[in-house]
């Protein structure tokens, strides 16, 4: 079997931005790293092998490379265009953000609908590892939750969201948040690094989900990552996740909102089986939801069916 591969660009300047640099110090003090024999922005990287032969590299960056796109997109192109997976680690913040989180979104401008590559089965692995790494250490008051997408990089109108179609390796934003005491917490930045090294762990078929609506940080689609039934052997693959907020300042309930959420399907890694829905959608986005699921043959599904999973008629 083809090993993988996977590369996490990670800040680990201490005097710019919170989480990234703690997470880079605990991976070159308790992971048997090597150099990779080349550079990146003219910083060394690093390469983990783990026992499968599959390959982590980690980028050391000067600031989160959603702050100068431009800059970096050339690199991440030539060293890693053809990796499997990709992801950025940095912090979270915001006004009544939730506090003592550890979490992971999918990259995409969901205005202008420019979605990045998402892979559901190893934002699964990932967060199954977070998951399990908190339990673990006793991390009780933290959480490990999802986030609707989006992407820093236009951040107060700055950055081209078309740059996002331009690099093809599925990527995911990897965060700690909200507040200071969040971000200065080692263990929580200790469960985020380790959960990095956890990638490749399971390959098996997930039933992949569009998520519309809810909150930024949905509890129903946190709780969906976490479900399995069937003894096991059924899940949810959860990546992209279109926020009540942004359907509605994307205009997706204009005639090119089909489209734009068409383009988020396409973009998720082994398509969808199923659209699951906020139940207190406008009309309009619910009319949207019905579309695309005539449109992919899948069943559209109400957020409260999440939690009975045995339920769902799936199409195929």
């Amino acid at each position: 079997m083809k090993n993988k591969k996977v590369v996490y660009y990670i800040c680990d300047r201490h005097d710019w931005g919170y989480v990234s640099y703690l997470v880079w110090d605990i991976l070159m003090e308790e992971v048997n790293m090597r150099p990779a024999g080349f550079t990146f922005d003219g910083r060394e990287v690093k390469k983990y092998v783990d026992d499968k032969n599959n390959e982590y590299y980690f980028v050391p960056t000067d600031i989160a490379i959603c702050k100068d796109y431009p800059r970096y997109l050339p690199d991440m192109n030539k060293y890693f265009g053809d990796f499997d997976m990709s992801g950025m680690v940095t912090w979270h913040e915001g006004t009544n953000a939730p506090e003592k989180v550890i979490t992971l979104h999918t990259i995409g401008d969901v205005n202008s609908g420019c979605f990045g590559s998402a892979n559901p089965l190893y934002n699964h692995n990932i967060m199954w590892a977070m998951e399990e790494l908190r339990k673990d250490i006793g991390l009780h008051d933290f959480r490990v939750v999802t986030e609707a997408t989006h992407w820093s990089g236009v951040h107060n109108d700055e950055g081209d969201p078309e740059l996002l179609l331009k690099y093809p390796v599925p990527m995911v934003d990897i965060e700690v948040g909200s507040e200071t005491e969040s971000w200065y917490n080692k263990e929580a930045c200790k469960v985020l690094a380790h959960s990095l090294l956890h990638t490749f762990d399971e390959d098996i078929k997930l039933h992949n989900l569009l998520c519309v609506g809810g909150v930024h940080f949905d509890p129903n689609f946190a709780e969906a990552v976490q479900t399995s039934w069937n003894c096991g052997q059924e899940c949810f693959g959860i990546s992209h996740i279109i926020a009540n907020q942004w359907l509605v300042s994307g205009e997706y309930e204009n005639e090119d909102g089909i489209k734009k959420a068409s383009d988020c399907i396409d973009s998720i890694n082994g398509g969808i089986d199923g659209i699951v829905f906020h139940d207190k959608l406008k009309g309009c986005y619910k009319d949207l939801v019905r579309n695309l699921g005539e449109k992919y043959n899948v069943p559209i599904i109400k957020h409260q069916t999440l939690r009975n999973p045995e339920n769902i008629n799936w199409n195929k």
